[in-house]
């Protein structure tokens, strides 16, 4: 498989998150965005939305959509599981999931970024603090969901990690990135530690990709 993503990329990230978790080698086809690179003809080939990820098949199909792809990982590749078993379970663990990637992630992607800058004159201070807004009120939801769950291990949900866990690492190395202040939401620090311990995060880190720099 090909994985066609930008090291700094969000939802690039959280792909290789989940295929790391799965035990799955991919080989990395950088885009880099920097460079408009995902706006060239040739990539346009691959993904006509021309954004990233793309995950490449062997047998040449092109998944899309990170979540989409993700949701095809887990029921190819079913073990180990990114979603608990029990019907209840799964909605909390999507539920939390989509609030980086639904409410969080969406209005601070580049694409939405480069528009703040260069239509509506956007300096990087005010960029930041779009971007700081909107993780701020998606954060103090899910450290709310986080306190709320007592069942909870080291993790979003449960003892091991999860599509919750997927989503929530890379939005927080975004919140790093854009100079927002973690403090006020340990548990959110903390399952992003517990996650930075385990070998398939670790090896997913932007700063450890050969396309970083």
């Amino acid at each position: 498989m090909k994985l066609y993503g930008f090291f700094r990329s969000g939802t690039s990230h959280r792909l290789r998150i989940a295929l790391n978790l799965k035990g799955l080698a991919v080989e990395q086809v950088a885009v880099d965005l920097r460079t408009e690179a995902h706006l060239a003809d040739a990539y346009r080939a691959v993904n006509p939305q021309q954004l990233v990820p793309a995950l490449e098949l062997d047998d040449g199909h092109v998944l899309i959509q990170s979540g989409a792809i993700i949701e095809w990982l887990e029921e190819r590749y079913p073990s180990p599981p990114l979603l608990p078993a029990d019907a209840f379970a799964r909605q909390r663990v999507r539920a939390l999931a989509a609030i980086v990637a639904s409410d969080i992630h969406p209005v601070n992607n580049r694409r939405i970024l480069q528009a703040l800058r260069q239509r509506f004159g956007a300096d990087e201070a005010a960029v930041n603090a779009w971007c700081g807004s909107w993780i701020a009120a998606g954060f103090d939801a899910i450290e709310a969901l986080l306190a709320a769950d007592t069942t909870r291990a080291r993790f979003c949900f449960g003892t091991a990690p999860t599509l919750a866990d997927v989503h929530l690492v890379p939005q927080v190395e975004s919140a790093r990135r854009f100079g927002v202040d973690l403090a006020r939401w340990p548990r959110i620090v903390a399952v992003d530690a517990a996650c930075a311990d385990i070998e398939a995060f670790a090896r997913a880190a932007p700063a450890r990709q050969p396309d970083a720099g």
